[in-house]
């Protein structure tokens, strides 16, 4: 056996999948998040895991890990205090911004806090020019008063970000070296080594984020890997960046911000198996938890890829509105929609759904574990879809009188509706946040979600999915097989990866193609000696070069892949014209009589993880039954409850039917389908549902 391990810790749950290399066999479990320490839900939840085959915690190969950790600790602001040291002058650049407002006619919105604040931000006098000369020298001996003020106000972490220092990162790494000798309990971010290019505003709002969340990440994973050494784990450990790839522990504790989407990534990177292993070209992902709802779009099998992402948005959808972070992450967008979202009536008189969650404790009111506030997984029970004694594979018994009691204090009666019809509202608004949310990404890109497959999983994905995929006019709905603890199984497939950036700003035909050959060296250098660290195969790695472009005078870049030319003047037509493809993909144009520029040259550095192939699963006919019983649920497009056979997932093979209405129950999720539904069992017991509207939507 090559036994290997993903855990993913979320909001409410946290999941582990268990996959053996070589036969291909996956078992999971899932349990409740532990509070206020995930880290001991994990130990827990391992030793479980295991016990219940025999497994010594010794023989595991790897533990892939992946958290909501960081996302949390922005969004609920309880990070460490921090203190930002800059460049004299530049001490408001947190506050002052890009200047924009996300509503141009809301005269009273509200900005941002800045993750440190104002007397927390200390000028050193000290310049460094455009072109990386030094303008000003570093007055090395303020530091000694300036480190002195803020030790009275128990800072735990500083962000070091001075103009410029992406291109002379001397005078930041003068000042750490200092603080390390002076304050070494305190943990030390550099811009020049956590966001090394062009844009004040970006790498300072991102080294002040990775500061911010240093010390929580480091003491996190001191626990945990103290916690994995005591049940006798003795494989390697790597945690889930935000990029879609695995890194090492070292990685994580230098840069914890790109743990931010940690969860997220493993989930999208699930569904981009699902689409390479069943030739699917046009995936899009979904992947509602008991928290939040991510999707993301998923091309030839793999996830959109970004490097900005905007943490902690005051307002949904909204650009600007969150706090700007440079960095390598996949393209998702996340929604405060999960099963333990909380449904409210606002003094307007309207009913809302989230983004606050009743988490795992208290949790959902049907949970009865305290909670009292009504939420969608409540909605979900009164609604039918949920089977009361079936919850978690039968772990967990959900009370049904304590959800329909929430909804109808704090839905139901305020609005003057029954408990249906309150529950029937919720589940409504619920699904139309996500729909909203999901075609306005997808046409965002420049794409059509007619033509997408939506690939669901998630806790409460599958009872959501295919609402979703009926509003979207999604060509078809597919769900994972273990669709409840999908994301911690994409834990396991994700490869290795580094990515590294430099800027180097120049009109591509007066590029200096001696400097980016110079670059790309050192990129290639660090990169492959880091994924050597983290266990790589070096046979394995390969190097994905692009650099950011954009029409001279412009304010924002394109990412635009480096064409397989030599470096030189040769290159100079081919990376102009995969500029004009790339710009002409996302605008529907592109312009020939502007000059091009070139602003930033990136290197994405990726090697597979250890083999793994799906088997195929039985077609053995006598496991094949029916449903196991039947129950009343409510449906949309009928707008009425009817009676819809259940089904266990246990009893289904390669090529059963199932027509819907229908409901599958899962171990960890429970799968609902819709009136105009026709769903088929894969060869991998995924069921991949047909919707009926989706022979037309393939003619357009």
């Amino acid at each position: 056996m090559a036994l290997r391990v993903g855990v993913d810790i979320g909001g409410t749950f946290t999941d582990f999948v268990l996959i053996d290399d070589v036969s291909g066999a996956v078992r999971q479990s899932k349990t409740l998040t532990t509070y206020p320490d995930p880290s001991e839900g994990v130990s827990e939840g391992l030793g479980s895991l295991l016990d219940s085959d025999g497994i010594a915690p010794r023989s595991l190969k790897g533990l892939v890990h992946g958290t909501t950790l960081v996302a949390n600790a922005m969004i609920q602001r309880r990070g460490s205090r921090t203190a930002l040291l800059t460049t004299q002058g530049y001490g408001d650049v947190l506050e002052i911004g890009r200047e924009l407002k996300y509503d141009l006619y809301d005269l009273d919105q509200e900005r941002p806090e800045p993750l440190v604040p104002r007397f927390w931000r200390r000028e050193i006098e000290e310049r460094v020019g455009p072109d990386g000369s030094v303008v000003r020298p570093l007055a090395l001996d303020d530091l000694a008063s300036i480190a002195h003020g803020l030790e009275g106000n128990e800072i735990e972490s500083v962000a070091v970000s001075m103009l410029h220092a992406y291109l002379n990162p001397d005078h930041e790494r003068r000042v750490r070296a200092w603080l390390a000798e002076h304050y070494p309990h305190w943990t030390v971010s550099l811009s020049s080594e956590v966001a090394p290019e062009i844009r004040e505003f970006e790498r300072m709002s991102t080294t002040v984020a990775n500061a911010y969340v240093q010390p929580l990440v480091g003491q996190y994973l001191e626990r945990l890997e103290r916690e994995l050494r005591r049940v006798g784990f003795k494989g390697s450990f790597h945690l889930m960046l935000s990029s879609g790839g695995v890194g090492s522990p070292e990685t994580a504790r230098r840069l914890p911000i790109w743990l931010i989407e940690s969860g997220a990534a493993a989930g999208a990177m699930a569904a981009g198996f699902y689409a390479q292993t069943a030739d699917i070209p046009r995936v899009l992902s979904f992947d509602m938890g008991g928290t939040t709802a991510k999707i993301c779009l998923v091309d030839d099998g793999e996830p959109m890829r970004t490097n900005e992402i905007e943490s902690a948005r005051i307002a949904r959808f909204k650009r600007f509105s969150g706090i700007p972070l440079r960095m390598p992450a996949l393209e998702l967008i996340e929604i405060g929609a999960g099963g333990g979202s909380i449904a409210n009536v606002d003094p307007m008189g309207l009913l809302r759904v989230g983004p606050l969650s009743a988490g795992a404790d208290p949790g959902p009111a049907c949970y009865g574990r305290g909670g009292d506030r009504p939420t969608v997984t409540d909605a979900d029970l009164v609604l039918g879809y949920l089977n009361p004694n079936h919850f978690l594979d039968g772990a967990m018994t959900l009370n049904t009188s304590a959800g329909e009691r929430a909804i109808k204090e704090h839905v139901a009666a305020p609005l003057g509706l029954d408990v249906t019809e309150a529950a029937i509202g919720i589940s409504q608004v619920v699904n139309d946040n996500m729909t909203t949310a999901s075609r306005m990404h997808v046409i965002e890109k420049g794409r059509d979600p007619r033509l997408y497959t939506l690939v669901v999983f998630g806790g409460a994905g599958p009872v959501h999915g295919y609402e979703i995929a009926r509003m979207l006019h999604a060509q078809r709905v597919v769900y994972l097989l273990n669709a409840g603890v999908a994301s911690a199984m994409g834990l396991l497939m994700a490869p290795f990866s580094m990515d590294l950036v430099g800027t180097h700003l120049s009109e591509i035909e007066a590029l200096d193609w001696a400097d980016i050959k110079q670059i790309y060296a050192r990129f290639e250098k660090e990169a492959t000696a880091t994924l050597l660290e983290a266990g790589a195969d070096a046979a394995t790695i390969r190097l994905q070069r692009t650099t950011d472009m954009r029409y001279a005078g412009q304010a924002r870049e394109v990412s635009v892949p480096i064409p397989p030319v030599d470096f030189g003047p040769d290159m100079t037509d081919a990376l102009r014209d995969a500029f004009f493809d790339a710009y002409r993909s996302l605008y529907g144009r592109h312009l020939t009589n502007v000059a091009v520029e070139a602003v930033n040259w990136r290197l994405h550095a990726v090697a597979p993880p250890s083999p793994f192939t799906l088997q195929p699963a039985s077609t053995d006919r006598r496991r094949r039954r029916g449903p196991v019983e039947s129950r009343r649920a409510y449906f949309q497009e009928l707008g009425a409850f009817v009676d819809c056979p259940t089904y266990s997932a246990a009893n289904l093979t390669p090529d059963s039917v199932i027509a819907g209405p229908a409901i599958i129950e899962q171990p960890g999720s429970t799968i609902v389908i819709g009136p105009s539904g026709m769903g088929r069992v894969d060869r991998y017991l995924n069921l991949v549902v047909e919707l009926s509207h989706a022979k037309s939507t393939r003619k357009e």
